[in-house]
């Protein structure tokens, strides 16, 4: 009974080192080969604008990769919103910017996307701008022409 009792201890201590060593963190990840692109922000806030304002706003990158990036195509979530990008390949450890314009004429809040395709690995990037667009003020009536003011020649 001495000798069961011991080679189940015996068993136990086993499967807890093997489980052990399972558990044990993999080796640091090796840098990525290729382009890399890393932006500062992948949400551009136009916050609350009055409508018409200016439509531009600009999403800055880097390449920290190891080759040439080309951003291939970028395309706008509608018509509202037109990305302006760098056709030629940024090198590495090169900055760039992708320009983006949204229509300000239309009232109200707004989410939008860019869809990046590039030679990255991971191919496709998304980029998003929000914000709100407030209707203009309301101007006062006018004065009618039919009552007397100082505005069209009869006093009041």
């Amino acid at each position: 009974m001495k000798n069961l009792l011991t080679l189940l201890v015996l068993c136990l201590s086993i499967t807890f080192v093997n489980a052990q060593k399972g558990a044990e963190a993999p080796a640091e990840a090796a840098p990525s080969e290729g382009p890399v692109m890393e932006f500062s922000d992948t949400v551009v806030d136009y916050g609350t604008i009055a409508q018409s304002s200016e439509p531009f706003r600009v999403f800055n990158f880097t390449n920290t990769g190891n080759e040439p990036l080309v951003i291939k195509h970028a395309k706008g979530s509608c018509g509202c919103t037109v990305p302006t990008y760098p056709k030629e390949p940024i090198l590495p450890g090169e900055s760039n910017e992708i320009k983006v314009r949204y229509d300000t004429k239309r009232i109200g809040k707004f989410t939008k996307t860019v869809t990046l395709t590039t030679n990255e690995e991971v191919g496709r990037r998304v980029i998003t701008i929000k914000g709100e667009v407030l209707k203009p003020a309301e101007q006062p009536a006018a004065v009618p022409l039919n009552e007397p003011s100082i505005l069209n020649g009869g006093s009041k």
